[in-house]
């Protein structure tokens, strides 16, 4: 559908664009927001340099690798040692990390629209923002959840209690043994509801949600819509990116906007469709609120 290379940016000024983008979700039929990981970047939820130090020098010193994204794929040699990285990465990440002011002012922004979110993050800050679940499809799954790791059956199950207590008894790099997660179906170890294989558990939660916004999107369907993107970069495209390229190319009436700090872009056949803005996304949301 797009031309080999196709990126275009917006050369108006920041003041042009964030009015149009302001009028925008005030005058859309439906906003459908797609959010990547820079969006949690923006919140300060850094998964390297200065928080990375704060709460997992001492991993580093041991393995050797110098951020969180590296250390979740460390073939650690025990799952006493594995269950130590996953119970404090979960815990800062997930159930001590606060709301990110970013995701406040968004749902500030839209709460009133008829709206939808699609993420691939894993972080719950939708949630503890305030977003209505029901219009929430956490693709990639989600830090609070566990699988079997086989995975024998397709289901998920919640780890708080669980975290807290590996967190708070881990000594010397490790969990006491008797902690180690086991399926309760057929006794193998558990592991992560994150999606890094053909192993994804994708529970009848997450097939609700992806009705749901299938749904959203057929009700829409040839109406104005606002279609914003919000730090997702090109690790995986073909979850938010490439189908808002899509829908805004099969949609006259549908607007595009990206908001990603020095990845703000689109394709030259929705140029006119498009508002990118290479800014970070708390100060383009601060903005937009401020002038609400």
């Amino acid at each position: 559908m797009f031309l080999r290379k196709p990126i275009s940016t917006f050369t108006g000024s920041y003041s042009e664009q964030i009015e149009r983008l302001k009028q925008e979700i005030k005058s859309a039929d439906a906003v459908v927001i797609g959010a990547g990981a820079g969006m949690s970047t923006s919140a300060g939820f850094s998964y390297s340099g200065e928080r990375f130090q704060q709460y997992f020098s001492d991993f580093e010193a041991k393995y050797g690798f110098h951020d969180m994204y590296s250390g979740g794929f460390y073939p650690y040699d025990t799952l006493e040692e594995y269950w130590a990285w996953w119970s404090r990465m979960i815990l800062v990440n997930r159930y001590e990390a606060g709301v990110g002011k970013p995701y406040r002012d968004l749902l500030e922004l839209v709460k009133d629209k008829d709206y939808f979110v699609i993420t691939t993050n894993v972080d719950h800050q939708f949630q503890l923002a305030g977003f209505d679940k029901k219009r929430l499809f956490y693709t990639q799954g989600d830090y609070g959840l566990w699988q079997c790791s086989k995975p024998c059956h397709q289901k998920t199950y919640d780890n708080e209690e669980a975290v807290r207590q590996m967190a708070a008894r881990q000594k010397d790099g490790k969990i006491p043994s008797q902690l180690i997660p086991k399926c309760p179906v057929c006794g193998a170890p558990m592991t992560m509801n994150l999606r890094c294989d053909m192993t994804f558990v994708q529970d009848d939660g997450w097939y609700a949600a992806s009705g749901r916004y299938e749904d959203f999107l057929r009700r829409h369907e040839g109406m104005h819509l606002l279609l914003l993107e919000l730090g997702v970069g090109a690790n995986t495209p073909v979850i938010i990116k490439y189908p808002f390229w899509q829908m805004t190319a099969k949609n006259p009436k549908a607007v595009y906007a990206c908001v990603n700090f020095g990845e703000a872009m689109c394709p030259r056949e929705i140029a006119e469709q498009s508002i990118c803005l290479d800014r970070d996304i708390g100060t383009v949301l601060g903005d937009l609120r401020q002038g609400k």
